[in-house]
């Protein structure tokens, strides 16, 4: 199995592993599916591939299609005592489609996120995870970081 970069043209691919996980992550109850994301998820993409902030690896699956992808994101805050450079990363968008599942995709991606983080210095990283990925997470090394995580969404 090899991870590589994600190129344009698996954006449709990228699209579509969204969609599965925006499924499995409602069957959880974390948050409701707003209607005709898409589009905007495929031009966001389009333009933050190659960037210095965004990594997005996927792992291609046997004949065609993407098996599974992975989005590493690095946001910037004030500088402060656990941050001192104040730079942060957040994973989003881990997806394997569900032929590909227990196959090693997933681990393989976050293995390549996290050392994309550590080679660029980034020592903070968070993500949310589905039932299913957490206990993957959690041997990686991912742990409750002492607060609770508190979302706001407007509701207009």
């Amino acid at each position: 199995m090899s991870v590589r970069d994600a190129i344009s043209e698996d954006i449709p691919e990228l699209v579509r592993l969204r969609e599965v996980l925006a499924d499995r992550m409602a069957q959880d109850g974390s948050y409701p599916i707003e209607e005709e994301w898409q589009e905007a998820y495929a031009e966001s993409l389009e333009e933050r591939l190659g960037s210095l902030d965004t990594a997005v690896y996927v792992v291609d699956a046997p004949g065609e299609g993407l098996a599974a992808c992975g989005i590493g994101l690095i946001f910037q805050r004030f500088p402060g005592p656990s941050l001192p450079d104040g730079r942060y990363g957040y994973v989003q968008g881990m997806a394997t489609d569900p032929r590909h599942r227990r196959q090693g995709h997933g681990r393989a991606i976050m293995e390549a996120l996290l050392g994309w983080y550590r080679d660029i210095g980034v020592r903070r990283v968070d993500l949310h995870a589905t039932s299913d990925a957490e206990p993957l997470y959690r041997r990686l090394g991912f742990v409750d970081d002492g607060y609770p995580s508190l979302t706001w969404r407007s509701r207009s």
